[in-house]
């Protein structure tokens, strides 16, 4: 089997797993599926038909968005692959805030393709309505663990650390404020959504952006996490904390937190209750030790490479027949 990545990436050729601790669950994929990689913006010297599956990774970026607007970018893909596998790179409604012959120009890449790979089963509803009889599943989610195992022999401090900065992408404002309830040292990291003077907020500390594994051994120092984003995406935040055993409050559209954390898992906007649990992570520590236990045993259970690797090897044996036999 055969399989090709587009992507804004301006990289070709394949992700070796040692490359994989520089940047998480995109390269995971990428590794593990043993893909070569083409940007998207230039994959001319792609062998013609040379490839089983292409998946067609449509960037966030609006820059580049403007840039493929010109493109029939399936039919061009269809040069080198005759399956096209739409993979969308953040929330279902990144489009909508893009000029309006970007949303159409979405549309019609999703009406063209074979089949659509989306971040949580919670979003395959709104692609079951939008386009119709289109093939939807959800790309499980990976984490290769190969240079970063020794993170879960950390010993955490008692620091909580929030999930993302003060945008309305990932909602860092409302995690601050259910954060206080730790009532111990509050730390961020450093997107690329950062907002102006944010490095001025009370009893905040951001860390410096950092390359995915060093990133873990940092993040497994930390007690408490939370993440009350709605933008519901890859959820990769609550993937990490999993893996590493740190309780992480956030919201249940995601597959990653409803999976890993359902005694933490809340509806969205539902804050007191979200409070309610950071308190309860503090004051009860039965109910603690039981969630970082439960966590590491629910990310072994969902987002381990060999239940990807499962996952992989039947949804691959059986690809072709979901395709033509979905309803």
């Amino acid at each position: 089997m055969k399989i090709a990545w587009l992507s804004e990436g301006g990289y070709t050729g394949k992700v070796p797993r040692e490359q994989t601790v520089n940047a998480g669950v995109l390269w995971a994929w990428m590794s593990n599926l043993q893909c070569d990689h083409y940007p998207i913006l230039d994959f001319n010297n792609a062998p013609t038909d040379g490839y089983d599956y292409l998946i067609l990774q449509i960037p966030k970026t609006p820059g580049i968005r403007e840039q493929l607007l010109n493109k029939d970018i399936v039919k061009e893909a269809r040069r080198i692959s005759k399956r096209i596998l739409f993979f969308q790179e953040g929330p279902v409604w990144v489009y909508q805030d893009m000029p309006i012959e970007c949303q159409f120009w979405h549309y019609n890449v999703l009406a063209d393709v074979d089949l659509i790979f989306c971040e949580n089963e919670t979003d395959i509803p709104y692609y079951r309505g939008f386009v119709p009889g289109k093939p939807v599943i959800n790309l499980k989610d990976l984490i290769v663990d190969d240079y970063v195992k020794d993170a879960r022999n950390i010993k955490k401090q008692n620091k909580a650390i929030i999930g993302g900065n003060f945008c309305r992408w990932y909602g860092g404002f409302d995690s601050y404020v259910v954060a206080q309830e730790f009532d111990c040292p509050l730390y961020a990291p450093s997107m690329g959504r950062k907002v102006k003077n944010e490095e001025q907020v009370p009893g905040l500390t951001h860390l410096p952006f950092m390359p995915w594994g060093e990133w873990m051994f940092k993040l497994a120092e930390f007690k408490y996490g939370i993440h009350l984003m709605q933008t519901f995406a890859a959820g990769s935040f609550m993937m990490n904390c999993g893996y590493l055993g740190i309780p992480c409050i956030g919201y249940n559209r995601v597959d990653t937190q409803r999976k890993i954390f359902p005694k933490l898992s809340v509806d969205v906007d539902d804050l007191e209750t979200a409070r309610k649990l950071a308190n309860k992570l503090v004051n009860d520590k039965d109910f603690y030790n039981e969630c970082s236990l439960e966590a590491v045993e629910n990310f072994e259970k969902h987002y381990s490479e060999q239940k990807f690797n499962e996952w992989k090897l039947d949804f691959f044996s059986n690809i072709d027949k979901f395709i033509e036999n979905y309803e």
